[in-house]
């Protein structure tokens, strides 16, 4: 059975103080910081604006540490993250972004339904982006120390984000773990994937739509999809159906799983039957059925999760059908 595990240990306040005075106080901290910045070319007054009166931010600690321990199956995690408000919600803003979503397609040859599942799991279509700063959030996680190496580097992204001007230290909003704007890219994606599509001079993916939906477009390009194809869709299996060569690993031509019975279970012809694609089983063989196509791959390189991909395109063929 795949299921997404989510696992954290909680740390005892004694002990996080005590990895806290071991990586020695905030101030040299920043001071290190600065210096490394400095000689990678960030420009003083950059640094200025972004360590002005920064200190720890102990909620960002807290929410690092003290995250539930629990194993979700798809079924609770489908019913968590995809319901008819947002199905609603999504479809209103598809209404509003169709050609900007055309466009786009144009551009980087990705679908309007997998933007918008990423888009509305990552931000609700905007609504939710973070109210933590990130700058604050990444030297604070940087500083703490339990993933200092990964929290630096995302640390000094952000700062070369700050001194090409794309957005002030102010509006540089995010989650307590430094995923920033509607689309909830780390710095170092942002440096890598963000666009400048409406053309007004920055990459800004805290307010233009345009650059948010470009982005992820970008993004999903980058990691291989391929224009004209889908992510996978649902479907139904015979009775007693041989699981024993369903996963990501396994792709098979769709002749090959119609043959053996394999049918589809949301009123949409399956692939052309020469496509290779994967019988993905989230709940085991008495749960959901998906084939995962080639694209499905290029979605999971976003979040490393295959229920992560399953809700993004269920969520985007409910908005575009």
């Amino acid at each position: 059975m795949l299921r997404r595990t989510l696992v954290a240990a909680a740390i005892p306040a004694v002990m996080l103080g005590r990895a806290q005075a071991a990586s020695g106080s905030f101030d040299a901290f920043l001071s290190s910081m600065r210096a490394e910045a400095r000689r990678g070319g960030i420009a003083p007054a950059t640094l200025d604006r972004a360590f002005a009166g920064l200190t720890p931010n102990q909620k960002v600690i807290e929410l690092d540490h003290h995250q539930p321990e629990f194993t979700m199956t798809w079924a609770r995690y489908r019913a968590l993250v995809i319901s008819d408000q947002r199905i609603a919600n999504g479809r209103a803003a598809y209404a509003r972004n169709r050609a900007l979503l055309s466009r786009i397609y144009d551009v980087y040859g990705v679908s309007a339904g997998v933007i918008m599942g990423i888009w509305g799991l990552e931000s609700s279509f905007g609504t939710e982006l973070g109210n933590f700063q990130v700058v604050q959030a990444l030297a604070t996680l940087a500083w703490e120390g339990r993933r200092a190496a990964f929290f630096r580097a995302e640390l000094m992204a952000a700062l070369r984000i700050l001194d090409h001007g794309d957005v002030t230290p102010a509006r540089m909003t995010g989650s307590y773990a430094g995923a920033m704007g509607q689309p909830q890219f780390m710095p170092s994606a942002y440096l890598r994937y963000a666009v400048d599509f409406d053309g007004r001079g920055q990459r800004n993916i805290w307010t233009s739509v345009p650059d948010t939906l470009a982005s992820i477009a970008n993004y999903l390009a980058d990691s291989g999809w391929k224009a004209g194809g889908g992510w996978g869709q649902p479907v139904t299996l015979p009775s007693g159906f041989d699981v024993t060569d369903s996963g990501r690993g396994n792709r098979k031509p769709i002749r090959d799983w119609v043959r053996r019975g394999l049918g589809a279970a949301d009123g949409r012809a399956l692939a052309p039957p020469d496509t290779e694609a994967a019988l993905i089983l989230p709940d085991g063989p008495t749960g959901d059925a998906f084939l995962a196509y080639g694209n499905f791959t290029a979605v999971r390189r976003y979040n490393p999760s295959d229920y992560y991909v399953i809700a993004v395109g269920l969520i985007g063929d409910g908005i575009t059908a």
